[in-house]
This record gives structure tokens, sequence and C-alpha cells, in this order.
């Protein structure tokens, strides 16, 4: 099986030693997202809402650099550092997942990097695209 890295163009790239994507077969596995710009990395202010949409629309943005989209995402892992947030989280969620939602894990993490409130990765089948 050949294995591609997607590192998306215009996207700011990860400080750590990680790829933004990697596809495998007809899948495309997401690294953590979290809730900053995705042009420059800094994180976003704001509420848990504005931080959960950044955070997902980073998700977006990736699997569409990967040749992928929302519709395509399987599996969803959420960490958070209070799962006091996950009831906004989840207003937001349904925003990008109305439906048809993918397998889900979440768990409360004790401390993200740059001590932000999330991060999500993602699992899409991309098929042959």
């Amino acid at each position: 099986m050949k294995k591609e890295v997607i590192n998306g163009p215009g996207l700011a790239q990860p400080s750590a030693p990680v790829s933004l994507a990697v596809r495998a077969g007809g899948f495309v596995y997401t690294c953590g997202q979290m809730p900053t710009d995705p042009h420059t990395g800094e994180p976003v202010e704001g509420t848990i809402e504005d931080k959960a949409r950044a955070t997902l629309e980073n998700i977006r943005l990736v699997l569409e650099s990967a040749g992928g989209r929302l519709a395509d995402v399987v599996k969803v892992m959420v960490y958070t550092t209070d799962l006091k947030y996950m009831p906004d989280f989840n207003k937001v969620y349904r925003e990008y997942f109305p439906s048809d939602y993918p397998a889900r894990s979440g768990v409360q993490v004790v401390r993200l990097a740059d001590d932000l409130e999330f991060e999500v990765e993602a699992i899409a089948y991309i098929g042959d695209r």
C-alpha cells in the first residue's frame, strides 16, 4: 500500500515532526488539529464555540488538501482538557456533521499543547479519488 504525506499548501505547518495528514490506501488520517489560525498556527481567541469551529474548520481544510471532504469522515477522536466544553463543542460539531455522524471517541486529557482546549483528529475514507 502506498503512503502519501499531505502537508496542505497554504496551511500552517506543525512545529512538531508530524504531517498534517497521511493518505494510505483509500484512507486519510489527519494529525490532531487545534483551535489555531490555519495560516499562522497561532491560537484562536473567543468562545468555546469559536474555538470548536476553528478546530473543525482546520480538519476540513486538511481533508480538502488530501482530496477529501467532511462527508468522507468515518471516525473522529476528540481530546479535551475539560469535559464541560463538550456541550458547546457538540453544538458546533453538528454544523460540520449534521447527519450520518462519524463514529467518535472523546477523552479528557490533563493538558494539550499551548494550553488549548481541544485537539481533534479524523479518519476519512476517500477511496481512489
